[in-house]
């Protein structure tokens, strides 16, 4: 593109906050220009669990963990590891990873997730009747399996704060867990179950759909790598190799790529990486009924169109490392536990979730300048909080923003 081209908005990140964003920005009358290096919703938006998880404002950094993280850290076969070799360039995330994990920080935190969560459902509903989705969502909840009664106790604080904030959740006996799920094996397991959560069958459909919605109200996409971004008097400059172009208003939503474009618009944020691993085995029929997470082992096993995915755990360690077949074999080895009879997997994945050390996504402007605004961060909740972010974004651009609403996700709590 030649330097003089311009646009209203352009979008830097096609997942899926940067689809649902150029979708609710061009209902609302705005040019927009999305732009990525990759197929968009390529990324952590495809490889997802596929949950839509309302549920979910207990933060990653809390106090069980932080009790439990040494033991952690060091048994490789955790669902929460490290790669060593990133220890130096992981220690100042790791610092205020566990200074956000102490009580207080971790009600502040899980009462601000909650107030965005509140809103997530309602705002996938309107995205699913603007991007024709209801064929590929499903409203059967979501059930957390504790296999042992040492972790359902030490899961009580968080069964009581989401209590506090009105989450709809459910105990279950051994006995209402195998008539929710009697495809699985009889553990005598009890169970948390989260009625109103969603899932969808196929993600990397509903980003086709997104990206077709948009693109029927006039979205532009273009494959580029933004490498530099420069605030001018009358706009924001975008450059990359090959590619120039200056916009009204700037949209960073790159995901766990964020943290460079955001340093150059003046906003040093401590973001980091959690590589994502999932695993999928064909099923001609569904072995389960909704997405299910066993919490000992860290996580989702869901049904799809055709498959079962296995999806989870976290392992920090940065965008460069190849997938660690470790972590593959522990997923292997953890569904098998429940499914014996599966086949060898037909497809596995390794993806990049931007995690932030309060689990609190990044929404709303620059302190650099108002026309970059910051949509990024969402760590475990990018498929879930995307129609809400976006509905925030382009509240904010086009003037009906309040800016209460989007303070707690304020880029200036990470201080100067």
């Amino acid at each position: 593109m030649a330097a003089s081209e311009t646009v209203e908005i352009a979008i830097v990140g096609a997942g899926v906050v940067g689809l649902a964003t150029a979708l609710r920005l061009a209902a609302e009358g705005c040019e927009v220009l999305l732009i990525d290096p990759n197929e968009p919703g390529s990324g952590a938006s495809f490889g997802n669990a596929g949950t839509i998880a309302e549920y979910a404002c207990m933060p990653v950094g809390n106090p069980a963990l932080l009790r439990a993280l040494p033991k952690l850290l060091l048994d490789p076969d955790s669902p929460f590891s490290l790669r060593w070799p990133a220890l130096l360039q992981l220690a100042p995330w790791l610092v205020q990873f566990v200074r956000q994990s102490l009580p207080a920080a971790t009600r502040a935190n899980a009462l601000a997730l909650a107030g965005l969560l509140a809103e997530a459902l309602p705002a996938w509903e309107e995205m699913v009747e603007e991007a024709d989705l209801t064929d590929l969502l499903r409203r059967n909840g979501c059930l957390y399996l504790y296999r042992r009664e040492s972790d359902f106790a030490k899961a009580a604080g968080g069964r009581a704060l989401r209590a506090g904030f009105g989450v709809h959740q459910e105990v279950l006996t051994p006995e209402a867990v195998a008539a929710l799920e009697p495809g699985l094996p009889a553990t005598g397991a009890s169970g948390l179950y989260f009625p109103d959560s969603m899932n969808v069958t196929d993600p990397e459909t509903v980003m086709r759909r997104l990206l077709d919605a948009a693109a029927d109200r006039g979205v532009s996409v273009a494959q580029a790598e933004i490498t530099g971004l420069r605030v001018e008097a009358d706009g924001v400059r975008l450059s990359g190799s090959g590619f120039n172009i200056k916009a009204n208003t700037v949209v960073i939503a790159a995901g766990a790529q964020s943290r460079a474009l955001a340093i150059q618009a003046g906003d040093r944020i401590p973001l980091e990486t959690e590589r994502g691993y999932h695993l999928e085995f064909p099923t001609e029929a569904p072995l389960l009924n909704r997405p299910v997470c066993p919490v000992d082992l860290g996580f989702y096993m869901t049904p799809m169109a055709g498959r079962l995915r296995v999806a989870g755990t976290v392992e920090l360690g940065g965008l460069a490392a190849p997938p660690n077949a470790r972590r593959l074999a522990l997923l292997d080895r953890g569904v098998r536990q429940f499914f014996p009879q599966l086949g060898q997997p037909s497809s596995e994945w390794l993806g990049f979730r931007p995690s932030l050390p309060d689990s609190r996504p990044v929404i709303g402007p620059s302190r650099g300048s108002s026309r970059v605004i910051h949509a990024f961060g969402h760590g475990h909740l990018g498929l879930t909080l995307a129609p809400i972010t976006a509905r925030l974004i382009a509240e904010l651009i086009i003037g009906r923003g309040d800016p209460a609403r989007i303070a707690p996700f304020a880029v200036d709590r990470f201080g100067a």
